[in-house]
């Protein structure tokens, strides 16, 4: 069995990124993030569009529950109602358990406007499965701009 030290002496290339910023004028504030933003306020925009372009019986926004600071958890249901319940299967799935993992709500979006598109392959995931879909588990801390906690 290997130990972590064996591991280290190995002959493995290692790379990082070093960078100077330069600031110009005196008081003024500089945000740096390591990825780009998406909001909870991205979130409703994407929902309340994908709400109002996608037919009532594919696409269903709930609420799931009220967070401790009052925001909204909303959970998404997508599927196709024509189909009997009985003979399909369920997938859940979840975004945004910690804020900072911002690159997972575009993944979900990507999912959100696939799975309710006219794309051959998802009417065929819409007739055969029910997808429970709750985007945002963490809207607090994302609201707050934590990266691994709530409030």
């Amino acid at each position: 069995q290997r130990s972590y030290n064996s591991l280290l002496e190995r002959d493995i290339n290692y790379y990082e990124l070093d960078f100077q910023l330069e600031f110009f004028y005196s008081g003024d504030t500089c945000y740096i993030a390591h990825c780009y933003p998406y909001t909870f306020t991205d979130l409703k925009d994407d929902l309340d569009y994908l709400s109002s372009t996608r037919p009532r019986d594919i696409f269903r926004r709930d609420i799931l529950c009220e967070s401790q600071a009052g925001n909204s958890c909303f959970i998404i249901t997508v599927t196709d109602e024509s189909v009997p319940i009985k003979q399909k299967k369920f997938v859940f799935i979840t975004a945004r358990i910690h804020p900072g993992e911002t690159n997972s709500s575009y993944m979900m979006r990507g999912l959100l406007e696939f799975v309710t598109s006219d794309d051959e392959i998802a009417k065929r995931l819409r007739s055969q499965l029910v997808f429970k879909i709750v985007p945002m588990l963490n809207p607090d801390g994302v609201i707050i701009g934590n990266y691994r906690c709530s409030l």
